[in-house]
Order: structure tokens, then sequence, then C-alpha cells
């Protein structure tokens, strides 16, 4: 079984979906988990599936650089230290692909992008203390073209997956490791595939069978297992790395 007690790990967008799920993988690992998001009640309540000794809550909206700043310190605060920064906040919602603004260019990319970049800023030289690591979540939306998925989303995932790849050595140098983890469909209540599931599952079966090699969604739960692994000794060597978990949807 993994170890990381005596680790403290500071997960943003964790008060559902991947990111809870994440929180609670490093938690049973023995870590220190600070759940992070904009809504402090979705937060509070998120909490209550965690021992209160080994977990906190830092509340603030992390693509604004000021509000991440504060983020991190709190984490910092709460653990002493800095060794896990899973960076998750995301979000796939936009207009439909010929749709585009200037303004929903700048929200999708604050969403997807800067909440990731402003947190590894922040974070960095706290987490160069402790040779840390740091796993993103990107989507395989930004590996390659997805049809009908929102061009902005796909565009700002793709440039998360450049920034991984191209911040790990300057990152490296500070003896810090830094992923990403590409999912592809992955079943949650509130998410999109809950919402389309509900609509008309048949559709979503089929499309699973066409386009899926193991014929299904993946669970929050699977996405966990790789970031455990990512955030463990057991990945020392892996860095600037894109590693995606999509029951074979990409497969070509």
């Amino acid at each position: 079984m993994t170890d990381l007690s005596r680790k403290t790990a500071l997960i943003t967008g964790s008060s559902k979906g991947i990111g809870l799920a994440i929180a609670k993988a490093l938690y049973e690992a023995g870590s220190h988990v600070v759940l992070n998001g904009r809504d402090e009640a979705a937060l509070l309540k998120a909490k209550q599936a965690f021992d209160d000794t080994r977990c906190s809550i830092a509340v603030g909206n992390v693509s604004d650089p000021h509000e991440a700043a504060k983020v991190a310190q709190r984490a910092c605060d709460t653990g002493g230290s800095l060794d896990i920064l899973v960076c998750n906040v995301g979000s796939g919602a936009s207009v439909p692909p010929g749709n585009e603004t200037a303004a929903e260019w700048q929200r999708v990319f604050a969403t997807n992008l800067w909440s990731t970049t402003n947190m590894v800023e922040a974070c960095k030289d706290k987490l160069g203390e402790t040779s840390g690591t740091i796993i993103c979540i990107s989507s395989i939306c930004g590996t390659e073209v997805i049809p009908g998925a929102p061009v902005i989303y796909s565009a700002a995932k793709a440039a998360l997956n450049a920034y991984v790849k191209g911040i790990a050595r300057p990152l490296g140098t500070k003896g810090i490791r830094i992923n990403a983890i590409a999912p592809g469909n992955i079943l949650f209540e509130t998410s999109v595939w809950q919402r389309k599931l509900d609509g008309n599952p048949e559709a979503v079966q089929d499309m699973l069978n066409k386009e899926v090699a193991l014929s299904r969604l993946g669970k929050p739960e699977e996405i966990a297992d790789l970031a455990l692994w990512l955030a463990s000794d057991n990945a020392s060597f892996a860095s600037g790395q894109i590693w995606t978990l999509d029951g074979g949807q990409t497969r070509s």
C-alpha cells in the first residue's frame, strides 16, 4: 500500500468528482489533505468524509492569482509544508464550435489553464523545499480532436499539456516532478455524463460501444488511483508526461 504519511497535499477543485476522489485516495494513504473550491458550504460538506485532524479547507478562486497565493499560503500554514499539489480546477462547459467570443476565450482559459499556472507559481518554492510533485488534470480533448467538444476548452487543455511538458525541466532543477492526467469520459454525480445518462441512456451506451474500447464510462476513483501512483515515490522517474486514462477511446 502507498504510504504518504506526514505529507501535505493541496487539491484544487476538490468539493466533488475527480478532485474529491483524489483527495480521498491521498488521505487514505496517510496525507493531510487541503480541499479547495469557491463554495465554502460545498467544501464543508465534502470535509465530512474526512477526519478533522487530517483535513482542512482553503476557500478561493484560484483562477485569480491573488486568491491562488492565499490558498497556497493557507495550505502551507495548515500542514507546515507542501508536498503534493493537484490542480483539478476545470470545466468543459462552453459554447458550441463556431460560436466563440473573446470573452469566452478569456473565461475558459482562466478556468482551465490560469487556475493551474497560478497555483504552480504560488506553490513552487514550497514544493521545492520538499522535492514535491504536481499533478494536473487535463483531458483527452487536449490530446486530439474530439468531435463536438468545445473548441476553446480543447485549446485550453492542449495549452495545459504543453505547459506541463515545457515547465518540467525548470521545475526539475528544483527537485519537483510535474505530470498531467488526461481522463476520458468520467461519470460522477452532477457530471455532464450523469445528465446525458438521465436524458438518453441508450444514446450514451451506443456512443460508448462505438468509440470506447472498453464500452463504458470511467470512475473518479480510477483517476485517483493513477494520481496516487504519480504522487508516490513509485513514480520518482516520471515527469513532464501526459497520462491518458480513457478506456481506449483515443487508442489510435
